[in-house]
């Protein structure tokens, strides 16, 4: 984890592993968005260390607890729900950058972060049912971002999605040339960390918020943080910045 100026970094540091999630991981990848939340950074990245983003869960972890108890289990698994639980309640913007494989948790990982970024090569897979097991964190990330069919489709056959057909389908915001990935993203990034904190803020809250409301509640809610909004500094400096320019520029 580090914190380069407006721009908060998170790196997955198991390239041997293909950056694979283990108990470990998961704990250390929550104490670092925390970390970041609380640091005055406006906008965090995640990306893999390697040629790989996440190749999923630790399946050799996983093999070293097969016979513990279920409340190991339960305890082991919650550790990475806690991940997914983190980063929409952050108020910070976190943004995926993928290359080479994210699949299963990994590919989860991916979509349980506010912007996905993808390299021409990423690739995107939910693999789980092929080895008898059953991707049930992530189905939740990937069916509300993709809708019901597509969704099913992925984690029913696990088959792999190249980055076209993931932005296609809305599981990846945009995907960049091999030559221009790293230029791009960090473009983004900066697009990022120039908006203001309170509006993106305001704006990151409320978009998730949406998720536990019916739709008269999701426009009340809508109605209020457009009112709290008006009296920002923030807002109040954007109105008067627009308006004076449309004066100079009839």
């Amino acid at each position: 984890m580090s914190a380069d100026g407006a721009i908060g970094r998170i790196t997955l540091a198991r390239p041997e592993k293909k950056n694979a999630l283990d108990r470990v991981t998961a704990d250390e990848l929550a104490e670092a968005l925390f970390a970041l939340s609380e640091l005055p950074v406006k906008v965090v990245a995640l990306d893999g260390e390697g040629p790989d983003f996440c190749a999923g869960a630790d399946l050799a972890a996983l093999e070293e607890m097969l016979d513990a108890p279920r409340q190991q289990h339960i305890d082991d698994a919650k550790a990475l729900g806690h991940v997914f639980h983190t980063i929409p309640r952050m108020e910070k913007p976190v943004v995926a950058l993928v290359k080479g494989r994210a699949y299963g948790g990994g590919a989860g990982l991916a979509t349980a972060c506010d912007i996905v970024l993808a390299h021409e090569d990423a690739r995107f897979a939910y693999p789980e049912v092929t080895i008898g097991f059953v991707p049930a964190m992530v189905m939740t990330l990937l069916r509300r971002s993709v809708g019901e069919k597509k969704a099913f489709d992925l984690v029913s056959t696990g088959r792999i999605l190249k980055a076209d057909e993931a932005r296609d389908i809305g599981l990846v915001s945009r995907v960049f040339a091999a030559r221009e990935f790293d230029q791009l993203s960090e473009s983004v990034l900066n697009q990022l960390a120039d908006q203001e904190p309170s509006a993106l803020a305001a704006t990151k809250t409320l978009f998730y918020k949406r998720d536990t409301l019916g739709f008269l509640d999701d426009i009340s809610a809508g109605s209020i943080a457009n009112a709290d909004a008006r009296s920002t500094p923030a807002f109040r400096k954007g109105v008067q910045r627009f308006t004076n320019r449309k004066k100079d520029n009839p």
